[in-house]
């Protein structure tokens, strides 16, 4: 099971913005450590953390942060109308497009994706395959 994921950012308020753009809406809280972020889902007093939570930090060696090649993390919607909107909503707030949300050839029949940049170059997926919504026409 992961735990958490962490990537690297060198501009924290830039972060914070196209961070908080969307995760809260997929039922995140963000909460600040020295100057790092933290997005973490809420758990019942008691119970095991919702996981896997999602860190926003300088890189502890003090250089710049980078990007993975090959590197994504992927943010699940409820539907596709929410994956619309959240990633309207992340390229308002300093995103980049990487692809406009919509189905794509090379995954299943009900696989709703788009793609974005953060504004430190990490690749960010937002998805859904509610089998409530309509499906791609392969006809």
């Amino acid at each position: 099971m992961i735990a958490y994921v962490t990537i690297g950012a060198d501009d924290m308020e830039r972060a914070r913005r196209f961070y908080s753009a969307f995760l809260p809406t997929l039922g995140y809280s963000v909460e600040e450590y020295h100057g790092d972020l933290s997005y973490v889902l809420p758990r019942d007093e008691g119970a095991s953390p919702a996981l896997p939570d999602f860190y926003v930090k300088k890189p502890f060696n003090g250089q710049p942060a980078s990007v993975g090649n090959g590197m994504m993390v992927a943010f699940e919607a409820r539907n596709q109308a929410q994956v619309r909107a959240l990633h309207a909503a992340a390229i308002a707030a300093g995103g980049v497009n990487e692809g406009a949300p919509g189905f794509r050839a090379s995954y299943g029949p009900q696989f709703y994706v788009g793609y974005l940049r953060d504004p430190q170059g990490n690749k960010i997926a937002l998805f859904s395959s509610n089998p409530d919504d309509p499906q791609r026409d392969d006809g």
